[in-house]
């Protein structure tokens, strides 16, 4: 008899993917790797390619993350605290974001596509400015807050 499991796990992961995309942080994380994939093709059409390394590596970090926690991976792998090292994922790409394109956008005189790759670099830099932003409330929202002992005799 034929195993139909692996068929089905396929089905799974799209479905996964799917439905993880439908959330807010599936949605963000997706908004994440487009715009720095944008601002690569920007980068790529100018004439100083080297701005396009924060894009790269930012969009890398937001597949890997995507990929975790599409796959439930947090839930499985509980050694590395998820949540903070999302937290300083995006808020890293967000300064780094910010400080490169401004470079850009100033200094672009004449290069049509640095200054576009430095515009959509303003955006992704508010994109992972709010994911911190949401990534931080969701931290505040889930930590328990227990009062300290305090000793009655003075």
């Amino acid at each position: 008899m034929a195993d139909t499991s692996a068929s089905s796990s396929d089905a799974s992961c799209l479905e996964k993917l799917k439905s993880y995309v439908r959330t807010q942080k599936g949605c963000i994380l997706a908004a994440e790797i487009l715009i720095s994939f944008i601002i690569i093709i920007c980068y790529a059409a100018s004439r100083y390619g080297g701005y396009s390394a924060v894009a790269i590596c930012e969009m890398i970090f937001a597949m890997v993350f995507f990929g975790i926690f599409m796959m439930d991976l947090d839930k499985q792998f509980q050694l590395v605290n998820w949540m903070w090292s999302d937290l300083f994922r995006a808020g890293i790409g967000a300064l780094l974001y910010i400080i490169t394109s401004l470079v850009c956008v100033i200094g672009g005189a004449g290069d049509g596509a640095r200054i576009a790759g430095g515009v959509f670099g303003l955006i992704a830099g508010l994109l992972f400015a709010y994911d911190t932003y949401t990534i931080f409330l969701q931290i505040k929202s889930t930590r328990q807050h227990t009062a300290a002992a305090t000793d009655d005799r003075v």
